[in-house]
């Protein structure tokens, strides 16, 4: 099965944007069910849009590679400022 880890972006009143790390093996359907509400407690009644994904073969890779993005803002943000 493959296995996806994501990086969303949601912009805040005050020009400022938050982002989200997860993994998920059906991308479209799961920032579809962020945007709806259905998401993450954290990502709920924002409007957020996919900036980047990277693609796994096992679940246990997806994981470490969503830890590791996680909890590297640097990485994040040096991500999303590419695009």
């Amino acid at each position: 099965m493959t296995y996806f880890v994501y990086l969303i972006v949601s912009n805040l009143k005050n020009n400022k944007q938050i982002s989200y790390v997860g993994y998920t093996n059906n991308l479209k359907r799961r920032v579809k069910l962020h945007n709806e509400g259905k998401g993450a407690k954290f990502t709920r009644g924002k409007k957020w849009k996919l900036v980047y994904y990277e693609k796994y073969d096992s679940k246990s890779t997806a994981l470490k590679e969503e830890f590791r993005l996680k909890k590297n803002y640097k990485l994040r943000k040096k991500i999303i400022n590419k695009k």
